[in-house]
């Protein structure tokens, strides 16, 4: 019979420190899902199967919280905002809207390419193309948000939080272009 050790309920303001890795926004997705699969194993209900009421009850609360830290570890935007509010910004993505009129015009741009790609001769691969731009820039903010949270001044975390609304554009961008190729497999 196993025994559980956190307080009751389980607290750990800090999701690197229950998976054992350093602040960052970059890190090893390999080496989380094997520290998330680990650490899933270690609270697993079969282990607390002969054990008392409080600790099968710990055990489930810990690996809800092992889910959400993993959750919020291994996608780059809730990583990002993660580590911006544990140093105290606001990435504002619910009432910050304000954008660079730049990166408007450009999301625009990309936001027209989808529906032109609908009624091109050949839809999918226009959509295939438009998605492949989308993930350029994907990449390019998550690079720009791994050099901004390297530098950790404030000024660079203001800068994050910046990248971190232009990324949240991006990602429902990107899911519209992938919810449009479904649509043409289907036709």
């Amino acid at each position: 019979m196993s025994e559980i050790q956190p307080t009751t309920p389980p607290v750990v303001d800090d999701f690197f420190a229950l998976f054992g890795i350093e602040p960052g926004f970059a890190l090893d997705a390999t080496d989380l899902a094997g520290r998330y699969r680990d650490l899933q194993r270690s609270v697993h209900p079969d282990r607390f199967a002969g054990a008392s009421d409080r600790d099968r009850l710990l055990a489930v609360q810990k690996a809800s919280l092992i889910n959400e830290a993993y959750q919020t570890l291994r996608d780059p935007l809730r990583r990002a905002c993660y580590l911006l509010e544990r140093r105290g910004f606001d990435p504002g993505l619910e009432n910050n809207t304000v954008m660079d009129p730049a990166f408007l015009m450009d999301q625009l741009e990309l936001r027209e390419g989808l529906e032109e790609a609908r009624d091109a001769e050949r839809p999918a691969e226009a959509v295939a193309r438009v998605a492949g731009d989308i993930e350029a820039r994907i990449d390019a903010l998550r690079t720009e948000l791994a050099r901004e949270f390297d530098s950790g001044t404030a000024e660079s975390l203001q800068a994050a939080c910046e990248a971190v609304r232009r990324l949240q554009f991006m990602e429902r961008l990107h899911q519209q272009a992938t919810d449009l190729e479904e649509e043409l497999l289907e036709l």
